[in-house]
């Protein structure tokens, strides 16, 4: 009876809309050619990109567990557009290659529709006999209320669990990852996602931190912190006064 020997799929195009999250079909097998300690590794991912499972190795790769494959996505924020080209391959526990599939990922720039115009009422004609009505008084523009965190224990728990991705990453020197979870928590209402994400822009923290080779922007890290302020983190207003901006 002849080995089976291992082998991993994935389609040859792969299209995905940014932002979203796009399921990422990698399928491998059979188990039974599988040695021990077998894992998956993906290749040329865009730089700030990032998968649901598994770890950066380094910028666009990414180490994945077999065992998460079934569910694994891709995690593209607005910024990524164009094609990628992307390799998989399964490697034993002792490095070697047991087998590849290329693909190439499409990712698909978030398109805005134009703006309307409205109508234009002084340029409608009245009837015959009818009165001419007072143009109506102009509204000021509202100031949106600040955000009001109705996060459910279940979306809290799951905004949670990103921060500690993101903090994950960014033990690994995976500062562009790390910014993707953060942004996801903080989208979804979660103050700490707000504060983590500010601190790797701020270049107070990010000295603090020991990161190099990352250029902070002191007005991105104003305006997460500034969302955190709003969604309650009492040490926001502290972190900005320090940056100058309050």
């Amino acid at each position: 009876m002849a080995q089976s020997t291992p082998s991993v799929t994935i389609a040859a195009t792969l299209e995905a809309d940014a932002p979203s999250e796009t399921a990422l079909e990698i399928t491998v097998g059979p188990a039974a050619a599988l040695p021990r300690g077998s894992i998956v590794r993906l290749y040329g991912l865009p730089p700030l990109a990032a998968l649901s499972a598994g770890h950066s190795i380094a910028p666009g790769a990414w180490a994945i567990p077999v065992a998460a494959l079934p569910n694994l996505k891709v995690m593209l924020p607005g910024a990524v557009s164009g094609k990628s080209q992307i390799k998989v391959t399964i490697v034993s526990s002792d490095g070697a290659i047991l087998a590849e599939a290329r693909s190439t990922l499409i990712v698909l720039p978030k398109v805005t529709p134009p703006p309307v115009a409205a109508p234009s009422v002084g340029s409608q004609t009245l009837p015959a006999g009818a009165r001419s009505q007072p143009a109506a008084q102009a509204v000021p523009a509202q100031t949106p209320p600040p955000p009001v965190n109705t996060m459910s224990a279940a979306e809290r728990d799951h905004a949670m669990r990103l921060v500690k991705r993101g903090d994950e990453q960014l033990a690994d020197g995976g500062i562009a990852q790390a910014r993707l979870f953060y942004e996801r928590a903080a989208e979804a209402g979660l103050a700490q996602g707000a504060m983590a994400l500010a601190s790797t822009y701020d270049p107070a923290e990010l000295g603090r931190l020991g990161v190099v080779g990352i250029q902070p922007d002191r007005s991105v890290a104003a305006r997460w912190y500034e969302r955190a302020r709003l969604l309650g983190a009492t040490e926001a207003a502290q972190r900005l006064q320090r940056l100058g901006a309050r």
